[in-house]
């Protein structure tokens, strides 16, 4: 019931969950060189892995720098949680972002490499500012702004993009410019997304409880302490809690009286 989910997960130094009220640092040292989707991270736990994905909701340490470098993907998601969601960018020489403006979403661009030219204003007719941007830059957007970002140099651009809250579904990758389009088509013909993530989206990544609580079930415990339990797991998980984080959670708030109420429940026939 306390094994910990995230040892198997977490490629660089992370701070874990804290279990009997103490937070363990967590130390991996690099060791094996490795590829994926356009990567090429140093992880002793990820050798072997095909895909790095996104750490959203967890604890997570990352070289930004070096990791937007590497990127070779239009758009990877690496950190999606519940206020706000971290990508990386790679835009390929004389290509651009497009014009688009979020009605509810601040973000934040750094440029790691390359060089380029920024434009916002209030109308995409009217782009009030321009700015030349190389390495080092930093760019706020503001809610409701038009904004564009071009590659003017000569080498990819590489960057990385802050969104509060999240505004693409958790786990994007899109490898061209083109994939991403296709793929904000689709979301303009029905496709809900709420704080990063799709109704389906949200059902998978909730699964973990899904079958904690059927086993509570098979196991005859009554149906009030179950809908308390999961209940306020599914309440830490809207937190940004993991699903494991959230059941290990109130599972301590039951095994050790941080809730009488849990405890009491548990009791009940």
């Amino acid at each position: 019931m306390y094994n910990n989910p995230y040892l198997s997960q977490y490629p660089y130094n992370v701070i874990v969950p804290m279990y009997n009220h103490q937070r363990q640092t967590v130390i991996w040292p690099y060791q094996k060189q490795i590829h994926a989707n356009g990567f090429n991270f140093r992880s002793s736990n990820l050798a072997g892995s095909s895909v790095i994905p996104d750490y959203g909701s967890m604890p997570f340490v990352i070289n930004i720098n070096e990791a937007a470098k590497q990127n070779k993907n239009y758009r990877y998601a690496i950190w999606t949680g519940t206020h706000l969601q971290t990508t990386l960018m790679s835009i390929n020489v004389g290509e651009d972002i497009g014009l688009e403006m979020h009605s509810d979403v601040d973000q934040f661009l750094r440029i790691e490499q390359g060089q380029g030219i920024v434009q916002m204003g209030l109308s995409k007719n009217n782009l009030t500012l321009t700015r030349y941007v190389h390495d080092d830059s930093a760019i706020f957007i503001p809610a409701g702004t038009w904004h564009n970002l071009i590659n003017k140099g000569n080498i990819p651009l590489k960057l990385y993009s802050i969104y509060a809250p999240p505004n693409h579904p958790f786990g994007t990758i899109h490898k061209t410019k083109a994939d991403a389009m296709s793929s904000e088509e689709d979301q303009g013909h029905g496709n809900i997304v709420v704080f990063g993530k799709t109704p389906d989206e949200w059902v998978r990544h909730t699964e973990y409880l899904v079958k904690e609580g059927l086993e509570d079930v098979k196991n005859g415990i009554n149906a009030l302490h179950i809908l308390q339990e999961f209940i306020l797991m599914g309440v830490l998980v809207g937190k940004g809690y993991s699903p494991e984080n959230a059941y290990l959670t109130v599972e301590e708030w039951e095994c050790t009286g941080g809730s009488t109420l849990l405890q009491q429940s548990k009791t009940m026939q």
